[in-house]
C-alpha cells in the first residue's frame, strides 16, 4: 500500500427494500460511468476565467443523496490505526461534536494539523456505504493533507518517476478529498458505485488498493 495517492490526488442499518432501491439506480447510472476514460494521472481543474483567487469549482448534487435517518460512519486510518464511529447527522442537522471528532481522526498524520471535512464528502461515503451494503469501517489511506506534507510527496515521486504526479493544487489540502476502500466490497464495485453518484472525482487505484473521491467536478482516472 502506498502512502497517498498521486492525485489532486453498529449504526443504522437500510432495510432490505431501501437497499435494493439505491442497488437499482446505482446499477443503471453506472453502466454510462464505467465506460468513462480513465487517466494515468488526475484530470487538471479548470477554474472559469475571472473566478475569484483561491476558487475550486465543485461537483453539483451527486445523482443519489444520502438515504434518510441518521447518518452513520466507521473508520480506521491505517496509518495510526485507530478507529472511529459516529454520527454525524441527526434530527436533520450535522452534529458538531461527531463533525470534531471526525477532523480529528482524518488529520495529517504526519504534521499532526486539523483540518475541517467537508461534509458533503462524509455524505458520499455515507451513500456509498448504503449503495454497497457494506457493514465495515471504511479504511482510510489519506484524508486532510497539509501544504507542507503536499509538498513533501511531491518531491518524492518526481524523485522517483521522473516528474511529480501529486496535483499541487491537491483537494487533500481543503478537506474535499478521501482516499480510503472496503474490506467487504471489491474494489472495482467501490469505483461502480463512487462514478455512479456523481458526485465529484473518482480515481481508482488497483495496485495501491484504493479508491479516491472528491467533490470537486465530475471526472475520472486510473493510477497505479
Amino acid at each position: 500500500m502506498k502512502d497517498d495517492c498521486p492525485c489532486c490526488s453498529g449504526g443504522p442499518v437500510l432495510g432490505r427494500r431501501g437497499v435494493l432501491g439505491l442497488g437499482l439506480i446505482a446499477a443503471s447510472l453506472a453502466t454510462t460511468a464505467t465506460a468513462a476514460r480513465a487517466r494515468e494521472d488526475e484530470p487538471p481543474i479548470e477554474t472559469p476565467p475571472g473566478s475569484p483567487l483561491g476558487f475550486t469549482p465543485l461537483s453539483p448534487t451527486p445523482a443519489t443523496p444520502p438515504p434518510p435517518g441518521p447518518r452513520h460512519l466507521k473508520f480506521r486510518h491505517l496509518h495510526t490505526e485507530k478507529n472511529l464511529e459516529v454520527v454525524y447527522w441527526d434530527e436533520g442537522r450535522y452534529v458538531w461534536d461527531a463533525l470534531q471528532a471526525v477532523n480529528e481522526h482524518l488529520s495529517d498524520f504526519r504534521s499532526l494539523e486539523v483540518h475541517p471535512i467537508d461534509v458533503r464528502v462524509l455524505d458520499i461515503l455515507f451513500t456509498l456505504q448504503a449503495l454497497t451494503g457494506s457493514k465495515e469501517p471504511f479504511r482510510i489511506i489519506s484524508a486532510f493533507r497539509s501544504p507542507a506534507t503536499n509538498e513533501m510527496l511531491q518531491d518524492q515521486s518526481a524523485a522517483v518517476n521522473g516528474s511529480s504526479q501529486v496535483a499541487r493544487k491537491s483537494l487533500h489540502m481543503e478537506g474535499k478529498a478521501i482516499d480510503m476502500r472496503l474490506n467487504d466490497v471489491s474494489l472495482t464495485g467501490l469505483r461502480d458505485a463512487a462514478l455512479a453518484l456523481q458526485g465529484g472525482g473518482v480515481g481508482y487505484y488497483p495496485d495501491s488498493g484504493f479508491v479516491h473521491v472528491d467533490i470537486g467536478p465530475v471526472r475520472t482516472w486510473q493510477g497505479t
